[in-house]
């Protein structure tokens, strides 16, 4: 199953950025995903490695030779970052918080298994993996959707107040725009359109967000993981867009 590299050359970007902030910076701005891991014996340890697995996987994406163990590494990084987000849910299942985290790797699995998808020779397995990278980014559509709905203030401060005509006003569009694109990817209509238009709002979100927060706090790491963190998940959508088939 062949895809055009675009959506890959950025997610394997975007993985490389992500695991080089959490090895150059450990504050808990930068390592947010990994708390729960650094609580465990030899937690650090076990992050790090897993951050110089994402670099690999990262690297190693960017070639068509490589693409397919590479996606297999990446896959298994999300999928402990997930596992890692899950106590913290447990330990407050009441704020939505925790949930959000969860689907920001969930949406990073969902990349990986569309690129293993992209590189798997077997028609009916190439298949069936696109389909459920498809309906990974669905889901992950809907927790955006409620990530904003809860916390609509935080979100519509966020918009730039240069914007017009203001922040409530893209506060509300983009939150319906989520809606709208996560019922079309998981239903299968006009998925594919929808996923690029995800990608697009998401890719505008980080430059408009993200760079001036950067240019403006560099020393915040926050920022800085924030905005590959965005990328990810842009990329994440791009690569499902550019699968032949769900």
């Amino acid at each position: 199953m062949k895809t055009a590299p675009y959506g890959r050359i950025l997610f394997g970007a975007a993985a490389v950025l992500l695991g080089a902030i959490c090895l150059v910076w450990h504050d808990p701005g930068a390592w947010q995903t990994l708390a729960q891991i650094r609580r465990l014996p030899f937690g650090p340890a076990i992050g790090a490695c897993l951050m110089a697995l994402q670099i690999a996987g990262g690297i190693a994406i960017q070639r068509p030779r490589t693409a397919r163990p590479a996606s297999l590494v990446l896959a298994a990084v999300y999928a402990l970052f997930c596992l890692a987000c899950v106590p913290a849910i447990l330990a407050s299942p009441a704020v939505y918080a925790a949930y959000g985290s969860f689907f920001e790797q969930f949406s990073a699995l969902s990349g990986a298994t569309a690129l293993y998808a992209a590189a798997e020779s077997i028609p009916a397995r190439a298949a069936a993996f696109a389909r459920a990278a498809r309906l990974g980014l669905g889901l992950c559509a809907v927790s955006f959707i409620l990530s904003q709905v809860v916390y609509f203030s935080f979100t519509a401060r966020m918009v730039p107040a240069w914007i017009p005509p203001g922040q409530t006003f893209w506060a509300i569009l983009t939150t319906i725009a989520f809606a709208l694109a996560a019922l079309a990817i998981l239903a299968n209509l006009r998925a594919r359109l929808a996923l690029r238009f995800l990608t697009l709002m998401l890719t505008l979100f980080a430059i408009l967000v993200w760079i001036p927060r950067l240019l403006a706090q560099p020393q915040v790491h926050l920022n800085w993981s924030e905005f590959g963190l965005t990328l990810l998940i842009a990329a994440a959508a791009w690569t499902v867009a550019d699968l032949p088939s769900f």
